[in-house]
């Protein structure tokens, strides 16, 4: 089948219609294999290649549903309110307010508004990183040769610049971000031990608190030891739900978690959320 001309590129382009693409949307989300029992109604699902992202925009209650299905993903995350988009993800706030550096199921991913962006729902990874961000392409570069975002061996930073602009955004909108299925924990002398993965099928469920911008860059840790570049898929998938309401014992299991959801609650109510 030529593709020189028009009819015979339209020709050629709809013949790959049943041909199988793991790693891009599914369109609908509801043809999508895979779902966990419980989801909602569905509204997106994806794999995330390794070396690749994503951009993507949730209204509030949206439950984000990743996982790991090789073991070696590593997803990258950033989050935008976005009803105001100069609040974003601050992971030295959500360390500090939370007294607490390792992410798990109930910890909460906050703004530097004292906001609840997203709350952690269920987690049975357990390996993740608030330390060491992502990676960047001089490092990159030094590393492995290349780290451009065209590259075989892309760095996380150019792609969640990538995702950034797609949702109107510039570099100057992308934070520091949360790493999660590569764990990172630091020893009693200071130092950064890396703990890498809990092997293939791990996940993690995140409900957003407020509408958002989810970036994510999937692409190894930036103090994973190996000398290869080694990225796997990770799989989304996403679900309609309703944001967690102040009774919620998630919202009751310490003072700090009740004023940040009281906090993103009247803020939610008063912009008409």
């Amino acid at each position: 089948m030529s593709t020189a001309d028009p009819l015979g590129a339209r020709d050629h382009a709809r013949a790959q219609g049943g041909t199988v693409v793991e790693t891009m949307p599914t369109v609908p989300a509801a043809d999508a294999a895979d779902w966990p029992a419980d989801a909602g109604e569905r509204l997106h699902a994806e794999t995330v290649a390794g070396g690749n992202y994503t951009s993507l925009a949730f209204t509030a209650g949206t439950v984000l549903e990743l996982t790991d299905l090789l073991g070696d993903a590593c997803a990258h995350l950033v989050l935008t309110n976005a009803a105001q988009v100069d609040e974003r993800l601050n992971v030295a706030d959500t360390v500090k307010i939370q007294w607490q550096a390792y992410l798990g199921a109930g910890s909460l991913l906050l703004s530097d508004r004292g906001r609840v962006l997203a709350t952690v729902l269920t987690d049975t990874s357990g390996r993740h990183d608030t330390f060491c961000g992502t990676s960047t392409r001089a490092a990159n570069e030094r590393r492995y040769g290349d780290g451009s975002p065209q590259g075989g061996t892309p760095a996380g930073r150019e792609l969640l610049t990538l995702a950034a602009l797609k949702q109107g955004l510039s570099p100057r909108d992308v934070p520091p971000s949360v790493s999660l299925f590569q764990g990172v924990r630091i020893a009693d002398d200071g130092s950064t031990e890396f703990t890498g993965s809990a092997g293939p099928g791990a996940t993690v469920r995140l409900r957003l608190e407020l509408p958002c911008l989810v970036l994510l860059a999937n692409v190894p840790h930036p103090v994973d030891p190996r000398p290869e570049y080694v990225s796997t898929p990770l799989r989304l998938r996403a679900w309609r739900g309703e944001p967690t309401a102040l009774s919620d014992p998630l919202a009751t299991a310490t003072p700090e978690a009740a004023r940040a959801y009281a906090n993103t609650t009247d803020y939610a109510r008063a912009k008409g959320l």
